[in-house]
């Protein structure tokens, strides 16, 4: 039997409502087949962490922290030291903050590594010359702007779409059932690779427009969402 993928952001996609979340685990369960959870997410190893257990969620079989700039695998959710050297490769974090602290009104987010460098702005024209600087310096990265006030700049060939992409060559099977969930700015690059993918109702003003094939535009919020999204793809 082919293997079927849940690959959800946590955050307003998967979590944020209770009910909707337990109905979706308990609709999970009742099927004929597993279904593989795959977390990709914009928080930090730790804090993924720490909502999967406040939330009581079940652990994934792979966990995509930093946006997509690491990977977990296994029963003890291992990094995946392939991913993590490419990573590295031609990173250089502290040259990017120093560009971000010459425009004023951008302030940086506290995080403790630098496997991400993260900014909060106040409104799309401080991002807007975030991004033009960071072109103009010629260093690798990838650019990452997000519910109108987050800036995520990123190693080169990083995102969640790039880790998904990596998860799908090196662990799922050829012939996998996948549905791709999200709710904001840094879920588009995975929610438009081209697999069944839903946006869910709760969604953030920049995904509301997006009209692609095979995007699912849920009504309900959250795991409701992702519910409505897998009877259509998958009965």
């Amino acid at each position: 039997m082919n293997t079927y993928m849940l690959a959800t952001d946590l955050d307003g996609t998967l979590v944020g409502d209770v009910i909707a979340l337990k109905e979706l685990l308990q609709f999970f369960e009742s099927q004929p087949y597993n279904v593989e959870l795959v977390y990709i997410t914009g928080r930090h190893y730790d804090s993924a962490l720490s909502l999967i257990d406040s939330e009581s969620l079940p652990l994934p079989s792979i966990l995509v922290t930093d946006v997509g700039t690491s990977i977990y695998s296994g029963s003890e959710l291992l990094p995946d030291s392939k991913w993590e050297k490419k990573m590295m490769e031609n990173w250089n974090p502290q040259a990017i903050k120093e560009i971000a602290m010459q425009i004023p009104g951008i302030s940086l987010q506290s995080l403790p590594d630098d496997r991400r460098v993260s900014f909060y702005v106040n409104d799309n024209k401080e991002a807007s010359m975030l991004r033009q600087k960071l072109k103009e310096s010629d260093l690798s990265h990838t650019f990452v702007f997000s519910s109108g006030r987050d800036v995520d700049v990123l190693p080169e060939g990083a995102g969640k779409g790039k880790a998904l992409q990596y998860i799908v060559k090196e662990y799922a099977d050829d012939q996998a059932n996948i549905l791709v969930a999200g709710d904001s700015g840094n879920d588009l690059d995975m929610l438009t690779l081209g697999y069944p993918a839903v946006i869910v109702g709760n969604a953030q003003k920049e995904l509301l427009e997006v009209n692609r094939e095979n995007i699912y535009n849920a009504t309900k919020a959250c795991a409701g969402g992702i519910q409505q999204a897998w009877k259509h793809y998958y009965g």
